[in-house]
């Protein structure tokens, strides 16, 4: 049975009219290009009518983030897979770099929305703005962490298989 979950998450002003003039994307050694606010991802997700793929990490502290990172991010199935299907969005919580004030809250609204509890977590979600009040509504699909279970080698075979069930259990 599919579960849509529909959580609202109430940008203030702040958010809306702060959003960077300059967009927020980077694009890693891989060639994906990485969005760092909800904001900017949720108009990418629109225009290509793709879900956003929200990645909670602690980018440069959480062993199972790094982990997750070698052994699915950086493979060759995963960079096709993310490029075809989803926007992404990297929600970092990191302790060595300092983020700007408006990211850092940014985040913690949406780790709190979310109800993120560990990292690394992937929430699959499409992000529909009310022009009128400045909310965010999400619509989420569903959740992945690391693929726990996987046959050694195969944790990207197996975090994909589930991302793309998930997927397919959706009607937006």
């Amino acid at each position: 049975m599919k579960k849509n979950i529909l959580l609202f998450f109430i940008f203030s002003i702040f958010f809306s009219l702060n959003t960077k003039a300059q967009s927020s994307a980077h694009t890693d050694k891989n060639g994906l290009t990485w969005y760092s606010y909800l904001e900017e991802a949720r108009i990418i997700s629109k225009e290509k009518n793709k879900p956003i793929f929200a990645f909670f990490t602690g980018s440069d502290w959480c062993g199972w983030c790094m982990k997750l990172q070698k052994d699915v991010i950086s493979k060759p199935d995963f960079i096709e897979w993310a490029k075809e299907n989803v926007v992404l969005l990297e929600l970092d919580f990191p302790r060595k770099k300092q983020l700007s004030a408006d990211l850092v809250e940014q985040n913690n609204g949406l780790q709190q929305a979310l109800g993120i509890r560990g990292y690394p977590t992937v929430w699959l979600l499409f992000a529909e703005k009310n022009e009128t009040t400045g909310a965010t509504n999400l619509v989420t699909i569903g959740s992945l962490g690391y693929p726990q279970g996987a046959t050694p080698g195969k944790e990207e075979t197996k975090f994909l298989s589930d991302a793309n069930l998930i997927l397919e259990n959706f009607d937006k």
